[in-house]
């Protein structure tokens, strides 16, 4: 069980810090001057694509784990929420403030 999930997320951080690559020249350019709407939609793209990788492992922990997934119209946010929470299958993931910035 731990292999595997370790290997999951190895893979989805993997993931993650390719597309910060991808992107980084954009990133940096942003910091200095407002984006144009081509680069501000380019933005939203990566972000979303960001966060997916993200919920991918808090899915994968969650599964992996044996801990209730979240149903209904706010699984994502119950999802996020449940990260900063320790369940009988394992410790907080994240801190109140990450997710508070997530």
């Amino acid at each position: 069980m731990w292999d595997s999930l370790q290997e999951q997320v190895t893979l989805e951080r993997r993931q993650l810090h390719h597309l910060l690559d991808v992107y980084r020249l954009l990133l940096e350019k942003c910091a200095e001057s407002p984006p144009s709407d081509i680069e501000l939609s380019s933005l939203a793209a990566m972000l979303h694509s960001f966060y997916s990788g993200l919920e991918n492992i808090f899915k994968r922990t969650t599964l992996e784990l044996g801990d209730l997934m979240p149903g209904g119209e706010f699984w994502h946010k119950e999802l996020l929420d449940s990260m900063t929470q320790a369940t009988g299958n394992r410790n907080p993931v994240l801190t109140p403030e990450l997710r508070a910035r997530l």
